[in-house]
């Protein structure tokens, strides 16, 4: 069974920058897209960012440029700095891993851009 554990949320200035990280257990991390998605309050949960076992990555044009997405397969971890924050980027952050049939989601990491 595959756990996803997401940590770096918190309250952030705008302009100000955060790093997000999801440790894995369980699964052959490798193989597998790793994902970011992240709900806002009445919205739907949204694409973020994710990045595929090779290394290739794709952002959501609202994030390019500010945030980017990587990973450590011998750590089983996927982080995500974020810098020049804005408001609307205040969202839960979800941790996702996804290929081969499964679909794994982490529990969320609250991040909140305000002044």
């Amino acid at each position: 069974q595959v756990q996803l554990v997401e940590s770096g949320g918190g309250l952030v200035q705008p302009g100000g920058s955060l790093r997000l990280s999801c440790a894995a257990s369980g699964g052959i991390f490798s193989i597998y897209t790793m994902g970011w998605y992240r709900q806002a309050p009445g919205k739907q949960r949204e694409l973020v960012a994710r990045i595929i076992s090779s290394g290739s990555t794709h952002y959501a044009d609202s994030v390019k440029g500010r945030f980017t997405i990587s990973r450590d397969n011998a750590k089983k971890t996927v982080w995500l700095q974020m810098n020049s924050l804005k408001p609307e980027d205040t969202a839960v952050y979800y941790c996702n891993m996804f290929g081969l049939g499964v679909d794994y989601w982490g529990q969320g990491t609250q991040v909140t851009v305000s002044s």
